[in-house]
């Protein structure tokens, strides 16, 4: 536990200052599908914010365009103090410097793994540190061990991805995520390509990260039980827009907007 707590006071002492992200009225479309709609959403630093609602409604687009997987057709997005995207009067936006530079305060855990099957554990882990941050093999395997053992994999450093169980393969893309030293987490569905019975072991690792770390983490989740459990705030969303937000009680246990209420019923929480 000693050397649990070495390494979460390094993640902290890392992020120096977590970031902020906002969106100001950022709108995406893919034909006549309007995915996000004149969207203003703000997470402050530090804070740890679930989105909720019915797929097909906009989250994971949210996280796409802040990993630069894809980009808003207008809008302003900041991380902390850095424009990562303008679009403002609809220009069509490019990737710059500045878009790069930002882009690498995140780190993102995907529905499906995307660990490099001829890679280990380790050395997924390792790899990007190694060939972005410069960091030297020294430095970025020892770093890499104490996150692998921090995710309770510390003795599978030396397995491939096809000798690893999917929810052990999710907690190596948590600790390949958190070897880039991110200033804000995101999390699209983590545990949706899991079985059932490894669900567990994912959602103690974000348990943990949630109650221990000071980084901004943004989580789209159909984990209601959850959300309602780590978040500091809940955001329902349908349509490309913010139905509801508040602290988890409000939202799960009062929600005012019929649209919530109507998912919350659907879903049983």
């Amino acid at each position: 536990m000693a050397a649990h707590t070495d390494i979460l006071n390094t993640i902290n002492e890392d992020l120096d200052q977590p970031d902020s992200v906002e969106f100001s009225n950022v709108n995406k479309r893919w034909g006549d599908n309007h995915v996000l709609r004149d969207l203003n959403f703000t997470v402050a630093p530090g804070e740890k914010v679930s989105i909720i609602g019915p797929s097909g409604s906009g989250k994971t687009t949210i996280l796409r365009i802040l990993m630069t997987l894809e980009t808003p057709d207008s809008g302003v997005v900041h991380v902390g103090d850095r424009i990562l995207w303008d679009a403002t009067g609809g220009k069509k936006v490019k990737e710059t410097k500045e878009t790069l530079a930002t882009r690498k305060r995140l780190g993102m855990v995907f529905q499906h793994f995307n660990l490099f099957p001829h890679l280990t554990a380790i050395e997924n882990v390792v790899e990007a540190p190694i060939h972005v941050l410069g960091m030297t093999k020294t430095d970025a395997l020892e770093r890499g061990e104490e996150l692998l053992d921090l995710v309770g994999l510390n003795e599978h450093m030396k397995h491939l991805p096809s000798q690893l169980s999917g929810g052990q393969q999710q907690r190596v893309a948590i600790a390949r995520a958190l070897a880039m030293r991110p200033k804000v987490m995101l999390f699209d569905e983590p545990t949706s390509a899991l079985d059932p019975e490894l669900i567990g072991e994912v959602l103690g690792v974000i348990r943990r990260l949630a109650k221990t770390s000071s980084m901004t983490m943004l989580m789209v989740t159909h984990e209601m039980r959850f959300a309602r459990e780590i978040s500091d705030r809940v955001v329902m969303f349908d349509q490309g827009q913010v139905v509801e937000q508040g602290d988890p009680e409000k939202i799960f246990g009062n929600p005012t907007e019929p649209r919530t209420q109507k998912f919350l019923e659907v879903v049983g929480a």
